[in-house]
């Protein structure tokens, strides 16, 4: 697969399916900016099925969630162009998530996902096609053998399916003979008749099959891939693609905030109550520390800093905020000589006059707080005790404290920032938390259709 500037060949698929195997990278030319924006749309569909996936969604409710990610983020202007940006997307990715091991692992579990929900929505035919180009060793039950065991099979089959009045086995229900060990998940949830150490699977149940061989090889070119990526792709593009390769993992793909948006401005005289209401927890321990301190590093400058700017609060407000802060710890001139400057360039009238952008939940997440600071991700970022002690103070109820640590131990810090925003609401937030701002705008929201419902 070769980037170039703005010539795209078209690749032909025979197949009945549309689901590609991604088993090497095709013959075509992708223009530089269909390469990033094709991996950022892909990326938007596993992240979502990350997201549904923690929240513990049901298998039907994770199969609508996968295809309207899919309809949302993967179609092409020209629908001919849709297989196009499916395969393209998946390399391009398939680069940026081999580089370490916990990059690989979950982009390994996340395609194996997708492709497993997008091959059970495909027809038997289409089905029978793929598993024909996996190649894969399985005989489907001869008739004498089927026989031999049709009750058995028939009690598997309608244990599988919807309930129905007509309770035989329907007679388009095809068996393939598989060793046991194979397939462990159909095994565990009994959806398997096993005999003399096989398990007898019903077509409807092959996608396990399909999946294991799909991860089994989408680890092998991983790996292969990383190989090609350390040896000789990042130094010979070290001024085009690599740059955006390493980018595009922790690229926050959501509004940037730079603007207000529906709640254009916020006054100085509002702000602690606002603080209270709509400030995520990470802003609002920001906010505290600053009236209590009068003084942020460097780095909790700058989170919050825009974080309210991104709100709306306007530069003169701004500086006037900061100010009488500072100004109690060190004096209003060296708050004018060294720190005014910096608000102002956040504000774009200093140095470059750059617009800056709030800080989305991935940047919080990866900063590296030292001693003294206080800026970075609470859910990450606090000890147990303290972030129990902040999120009973914020109001969450004992269960729902309980529910975000969950979370926490797992690593899952988007996740707990969501739950604690539907504790505080009353609400569910199914798009969950990616921004600061984004909590802020929700909850206001929120708050507004309260007020508007007493009116």
């Amino acid at each position: 697969m070769e980037v170039i500037g703005s010539y795209k060949k078209p690749i032909h698929n025979d197949v009945a399916s549309t689901l590609p195997l991604y088993r090497s990278a095709p013959p075509l030319e992708v223009r530089l900016e269909d390469f990033e924006l094709f991996a950022m749309d892909r990326l938007k569909v596993l992240k979502g099925i990350a997201d549904g996936l923690s929240r513990g969604k049901k298998p039907d409710e994770m199969k609508k969630l996968e295809k309207d990610l899919w309809k949302a983020n993967m179609r092409h202007p020209e629908a001919l162009e849709n297989v196009n940006k499916d395969i393209i997307s998946h390399f391009v990715l398939r680069l940026v998530y081999c580089r370490t091991e916990d990059l690989r692992k979950w982009f390994l579990s996340m395609e194996t996902a997708l492709f497993r929900y997008r091959f059970q929505g495909e027809s038997l035919e289409a089905q029978k096609a793929l598993m024909a180009e996996f190649n894969l060793p399985y005989k489907v039950v001869s008739t004498a053998e089927y026989e031999s065991m049709k009750e058995k099979l028939g009690q598997v089959a309608r244990s599988i399916a919807p309930p129905q009045r007509n309770a035989s086995i329907p007679a388009e229900v095809i068996f393939y003979k598989v060793p046991f060990e194979e397939v462990p998940e159909l095994v565990a949830g009994r959806r398997v008749y096993i005999h003399k150490g096989h398990a007898f699977v019903a077509m409807s149940q092959v996608v396990s099959l399909v999946a294991t061989q799909f991860r089994s090889h989408l680890s092998k070119a991983l790996i292969l891939t990383n190989r090609k990526w350390t040896s000789t792709i990042r130094e010979q593009e070290k001024d085009r693609l690599t740059p955006i390769v390493e980018a595009l993992c922790t690229s926050y793909l959501g509004p940037d905030y730079s603007q207000p948006r529906e709640f254009a401005e916020i006054s100085i005289k509002d702000i602690d109550l606002i603080a209270k209401t709509s400030f995520p927890l990470c802003m609002r321990h920001l906010f505290e520390k600053l009236r209590e301190d009068h003084h942020l590093k460097h780095g909790g400058r700058m989170q919050l800093g825009l974080f309210l700017k991104g709100v709306g609060l306007k530069l003169e407000d701004a500086l006037a905020f900061w100010k009488a802060e500072f100004s109690q710890k060190v004096g209003s001139e060296r708050f004018d000589k060294e720190y005014a400057y910096s608000i102002r360039h956040n504000y774009g009238r200093e140095g470059k006059r750059t617009d800056y952008t709030p800080y989305s939940c991935q940047k919080i997440i990866s900063s590296a707080p030292g001693v003294g600071d206080h800026h970075g991700c609470p859910y990450r970022h606090f000890s147990e005790e303290n972030l129990r002690a902040a999120l009973g103070k914020m109001g969450l109820s004992n269960r729902a404290v309980e529910d975000v640590m969950d979370k926490v131990r797992n690593r899952h810090y988007q996740l707990a920032c969501t739950l604690t925003f539907e504790a505080v609401h009353g609400t569910s937030c199914d798009a969950g938390i990616n921004h600061p701002n984004q909590y802020f705008s929700d909850s206001q929201k929120i708050l507004q259709s309260k007020v508007d419902s007493l009116l």
